[in-house]
């Protein structure tokens, strides 16, 4: 998660004797207290009706995708929308061999003639490069005219241009049909919103802003499965099922964040840390972004930890602590020994404790693991790391100093927070490939360092004003300021086109990763995803919690009504 860069840390050189000066961030209180502690509990009551209605719906829809073998774009509908409908996980092996097949026909036997469609053509282009399939977007030359525009005879085709727009969502560098692409299509797709009927102008308008690729995928299986019910040829099979799946699961992640609440109360962080955000609910966004099945529940509950201890442990460096303070801290956090911070203020030793007890609780889940000192020791030098970062900025702001973007960017990698917060959900969630994966992590990809750098250059052009309206800070847009001699609004709009460049990194190197598990490369697409959702329209969402209470409520607290399929 990228939380806000340390601020400047006022020294003592001018206060009276005996009197520290700290900084203040006045952020806003919690906007949900102890709403979810009634959900603490460890039992997931489901009743038999809801399992059963729940199996056979399962079968039924298994059946179905099976009898849609006959048509390749028949085929590539329903995994779209088992997909959108965010269901597609229970059906993972059948859409694997589904798509590996359509892939094998369309290269090898050169389906793709004149007489496609353009929907066709993008839909099969997107499903097979999300997959990690090879498929050149040379394919939408097609559609070009004698001139080497999109030709005007596609403007009015809807389906086909939504279908453009989302594919173009995973161009990679040097792919400029599909820069062209994008631009064409949302600027037709904008002209003919209002001739739509007002629920799908509703869904286009949703997704010109929010495009598949870049949305969190629980939160847009839940506005899919409202729009897919207002469509009047929508499958009841795959709704139903769709509605009882988000329900049951609903109730798993609820119980998870009550979990996290107790935690946080027990520990009481709001008096113990008071100059520190309270946002446990939001801090739990993160992990059940980065992954919301059944599955990943230990992960997501550990995972909320660290994201809340990385909360405090930025608030400190960022909101009250000293210069001087701030160094022995990072030190002790260094030799990872609480005894040499006893001269500290009561609060530092209290987020330090709380850091080594959720690494202690990383042991506990990874015990059975051969690996799970590596694992432990991986979070605690990524602590390090992020401490130091940490620091680093308190020192340029200080300073009054502002380094050169690059310097800036490369320490906010690691003070994004993103490094230890993916890594550690990945190395929490049981998997075969964990030799692999530590080696991989390791080296330092770069698809995570992209991923960090979106988070970090987002929450800058985001919290930047919050900051500035305290004191003096060092962010991405001041550094870009002060580098290439632009205005404030310029500064924006180059880390805006970064971060578009970033997304295309992303792209390539999903491409690239053949022995990284795709649930992996999932988790690190979502870290990007949850960034672009905590930070849009130049809003930050974890520090004004209350910004995020739709989503919250959407998620976490408001089931889908199955009242009428009863």
């Amino acid at each position: 998660m990228s939380i806000a860069p340390s601020t400047l840390l006022l020294s003592t050189e001018h206060a009276p004797p005996h009197i520290t000066t700290r900084p203040c961030a006045n952020f806003p209180p919690s906007f949900w207290g102890d709403t979810f502690l009634q959900y603490h509990s460890d039992s997931l009551e489901i009743n038999d009706n809801m399992k059963q209605q729940f199996q056979m719906q399962k079968e039924e829809v298994k059946k179905m995708f099976v009898s849609s073998s006959n048509s390749i774009l028949q085929k590539l509908n329903f995994i779209d929308s088992l997909q959108r409908l965010g269901i597609s996980y229970h059906f993972q092996h059948e859409i694997d061999e589904a798509l590996q097949q359509i892939y094998n026909t369309s290269t090898n036997d050169n389906v793709i003639t004149e007489e496609v469609c353009l929907h066709y053509l993008a839909l099969l282009f997107r499903l097979l490069r999300q997959k990690g399939y090879h498929i050149s977007s040379d394919i939408f030359k097609k559609f070009k005219n004698n001139k080497g525009d999109f030709d005007q005879n596609i403007a009015k085709d809807v389906q086909g241009l939504w279908s453009l727009f989302e594919a173009s969502q995973l161009r990679i560098h040097g792919e400029d049909i599909l820069d062209e692409a994008l631009n064409f299509t949302q600027t037709h797709l904008n002209s003919l919103i209002n001739q739509l009927s007002s629920s799908f102008a509703e869904q286009i308008s949703h997704w010109l802003r929010k495009p598949l690729h870049r949305g969190v995928p629980r939160l847009e299986a839940r506005r899919y499965i409202s729009f897919y019910e207002e469509n009047p040829s929508h499958c009841k099979v795959l709704l139903i099922f769709s509605k009882l799946d988000f329900n049951m699961l609903q109730g798993l992640h609820k119980i998870e964040v009550g979990s996290i609440t107790k935690w946080w109360k027990k520990s009481e962080f709001a008096t113990k840390v008071p100059y520190a955000r309270e946002r446990v609910v939001e801090c739990y966004l993160w992990p059940i972004s980065l992954s919301y099945e059944a599955e990943y529940s230990i992960a997501r509950r550990i995972g909320s930890k660290l994201v809340g201890c990385i909360s405090l442990l930025d608030d400190t460096y960022d909101a009250y602590g000293t210069i001087e303070e701030l160094e022995l801290l990072t030190q002790a956090i260094q030799r990872w020994d609480i005894s040499s911070i006893q001269s500290l203020p009561d609060s530092m030793k209290v987020v330090f404790n709380a850091i080594i007890e959720v690494c202690d609780e990383v042991k506990l889940a990874t015990i059975e693991s051969d690996n799970s000192n590596i694992v432990v020791q991986y979070v605690k030098e990524a602590f390090h790391n992020l401490a130091r970062a940490y620091f680093t900025e308190g020192k340029w702001s200080q300073d009054i100093g502002i380094p050169t973007y690059q310097e800036y960017k490369d320490n906010g990698v690691i003070s994004s927070a993103y490094p230890i917060i993916i890594t550690s959900f990945i190395l929490l969630a049981k998997s075969s490939s964990q030799n692999v994966l530590l080696d991989w992590i390791s080296s330092n990809p770069e698809i995570i360092k992209s991923v960090s750098l979106i988070g970090r250059l987002e929450n800058d052009i985001s919290s930047r004003k919050f900051e500035q309206q305290r004191m003096h800070v060092v962010s991405a847009v001041e550094c870009c300021m002060k580098q290439y001699d632009i205005s404030e609004e310029d500064a924006c709009k180059f880390i805006k086109e970064e971060i578009e460049d970033l997304w295309k990194v992303v792209n390539e190197e999903c491409l690239k990763l053949d022995l990284i598990p795709k649930h992996v490369l999932d988790c690190l697409i979502n870290g990007a995803r949850i960034t672009e959702l905590a930070y849009e329209n130049f809003q930050d969402k974890y520090t004004d919690g209350k910004l995020f209470k739709d989503d919250i409520i959407a998620l976490l607290m408001d089931p889908i009504s199955i009242e009428e399929h009863k």
